[in-house]
């Protein structure tokens, strides 16, 4: 970093420290004002008690006052007729033929109240009594319910006409709605609206999916048939949606502490418009998805609740309702409640819900290879554990070539040197000299970035994989309870710092601090040193609260690189010893090495 570097970043950091201590000033300032105010006030109620209960006469008489007046006129009499009581809610439960999934209907609205998914786990753990199957609830707002169709309101009361196993036909006034409960946790729809009108457009909700774990995400994404960028658009690239579904940007961000999340509504609404081929409302592993559709909706609005329990902004709820411009005779769609499993999404047209982003095509093959190995052996530990040792196996040739070359740029060190020093005055000299010692010696400086260059895409592949499996939640191996979560032993107990302990992070450190040991370098000593020490560091703060399938393959596939170069030592041979550190780099001893012209030119 040079002069210019450093007096730049010391300015941020005096800006930033500037601007923390304004905020925790005037924030102190507003609330020394307002406990000030308080004071006041009590004092002054205290000095005028007459004033104050005069105010308070003269509120409750308004608030009497706007109260409907309930006369003798207006009771129901004897043989005045009681307004009609509305019908009974009734529930219908509907089992798909696989027993994967139940599904709970309403006659209020003919609307999904709940979807039970029989093969995950409210919580980690086997399934039992105490920990049943999940349950995802839309009882604040029921998935199908419908809006906008004249006369029919989204909680109106719909007659059951029809009723099978797998399917229930519902009535209400001139509209049917006929369900059909389809494998692999679909659900069909088609529905008859008998002539009736709607105002505007009509609206039908997708449900609504609450946040799950601490880290967990929430998101509305949608294909766009239309527009500038057609395509498949997530949250984060909807500007109405980005405030309300990333923390902290909607007002969120509290510097002084104070709860600055109650002055903001507890949920917020926004129209997001485009035309679209499906539209998914999601959290971290499971997904509500609107698809198929004989009539594409035009876009969709969408409901965020906040945590009102905290005092920085955090989205708790998602809710969506898909638009429909017009109102035909009949339409025809299906809603997939279910977990984000790329098998299941990828046959119904939605495998751009799993938000693999640029890697997509790499996490698609790591996921369908992940599940693989788990079919031969049913522990997604072991799992992983063999998806490592395949990465590894893949790229041996190239992590091989690539250590042969850092030896040989550290046998040649000497002469490098030597040749620094003889050139030093004449740069483009020494640049020149330097490529003829590479290429008499067959020595690639970059050999040694390749690898790491190319791994980099399967790093983040694998990174946005095993953080976001469904198939990793509550997968337990070892010691370890959860692969989807940080192992957190101890948290509530013997270890309660930094949400417990955490034994893989603290091995990839280590691991990491030998194999950086243990691998040839040609540059300074100091630097690697130093390497050794931070890199370690930096990784296990950054990892510590990772999902600890990540932790798992991290060190594992360290622990095989580690394999790799003492195998290569084995087999290659090691320099003698060292002799002594000379301007910063370590020159070994006598090294054998052919005499070549290069070299003979060089001592002559």
């Amino acid at each position: 970093m040079n002069k210019t570097d450093k007096l730049v970043a010391a300015l941020l950091g005096l800006l930033l420290a500037g601007y923390v201590w304004h905020s925790f000033n005037e924030s102190k300032k507003a609330s020394e004002a307002q406990a000030q105010y308080l004071r006041d006030l009590a004092e002054w109620e205290k000095a005028h008690p007459e004033e104050v209960a005069r105010e308070k006469a003269a509120a409750a008489a308004k608030e009497k006052a706007a109260a409907p007046a309930q006369t003798s006129e207006a009771r129901p009499s004897g043989s005045a007729k009681a307004e009609k009581p509305r019908p009974p809610e009734r529930l219908v439960t509907l089992t798909n033929a696989q027993g994967k999934a139940a599904f709970v209907f309403s006659t209020r609205g003919a609307a999904l109240k709940s979807a039970t998914l029989f093969e995950f786990a409210t919580r980690a753990g086997e399934r039992g009594e105490d920990n049943p199957p999940l349950s995802l609830d839309f009882s604040s707002a029921p998935a199908l319910a419908l809006d906008g169709v004249d006369g029919l309101a989204p909680d109106a009361d719909w007659s059951v006409k029809e009723l099978t196993a797998t399917g229930v036909v519902f009535a209400a006034g001139t509209v049917t709605r006929r369900i059909s409960v389809l494998d692999d946790y679909r659900i069909g729809v088609e529905e008859d609206f008998g002539g009736a009108r709607a105002a505007s457009s009509t609206k039908l909700s997708l449900g609504v999916m609450q946040r799950g774990s601490k880290d967990g995400i929430l998101s509305i994404d949608s294909m766009l048939l239309e527009g500038e960028k057609p395509g498949v658009r997530h949250w984060d690239e909807e500007a109405p949606l980005q405030g309300y579904l990333s923390s902290g940007v909607s007002g969120g961000c509290s510097c002084s502490g104070s709860n600055a999340a109650a002055l903001l509504s507890p949920t917020a609404t926004q129209s997001v418009p485009g035309a679209s081929k499906w539209i998914a409302v999601k959290n971290g592993y499971f997904v509500s998805a609107l698809f198929g559709c004989s009539e594409n909706p035009s876009g969709f609005t969408a409901t965020v609740a906040r945590d009102v329990s905290a005092k920085e902004y955090a989205p708790q709820s998602v809710a969506a309702a898909a638009e429909f411009k017009t109102l035909g005779a009949k339409r025809s769609y299906t809603l997939y409640v279910g977990p984000k499993r790329q098998s299941l999404l990828w046959d119904l047209g939605l495998q751009d819900v799993m938000e693999f982003g640029m890697w997509r095509w790499l996490c698609y093959g790591l996921v369908w290879v992940l599940n693989l190995f788990y079919a031969m052996i049913p522990n997604y530990g072991v799992a992983i554990i063999l998806l490592t040792v395949l990465v590894r196996l893949v790229f041996w040739p190239l992590t091989h070539k690539s250590t042969i070359g850092m030896r040989k740029m550290q046998e040649i060190q000497p002469l490098m040197k030597e040749l620094q020093a003889k050139y030093k005055g004449n740069p483009q000299r020494l640049q020149q000299e330097t490529w003829q010692l590479y290429r008499e010696h067959k020595v690639n400086p970059l050999s040694s970035c390749l690898p790491m260059i190319v791994q980099i895409p399967v790093f983040f592949a694998l990174f946005v994989v095993l953080r976001g499996a469904v198939e990793l939640r509550f997968a337990p191996f070892l010691w370890i309870k959860d692969l989807s979560q940080p192992e957190a032993l101890g948290a509530a107990s013997w270890f309660p710092f930094f949400g417990g302990l955490n034994i893989l992070p603290i091995l990839m450190a280590a691991t990491m601090a030998l194999q950086s040991a243990l691998t040839p370098s040609a540059g300074d000593q100091r630097q690697q040193r130093m390497m050794m020490v931070f890199m370690p560091i930096m990784m296990l703060v950054m990892f510590y609260n990772f999902a600890s399938a990540l932790s798992l393959y991290w060190t594992l596939s360290q622990v095989l690189s580690i394999a790799q170069m003492w195998w290569i030592r084995k087999k290659y041979g090691t320099p003698a010893g060292k002799k002594a550190v000379k301007d910063g780099v370590t020159v070994p001893d006598a090294v054998e090495m052919p005499q070549t012209r290069q070299m003979r030119r060089h001592h002559s």
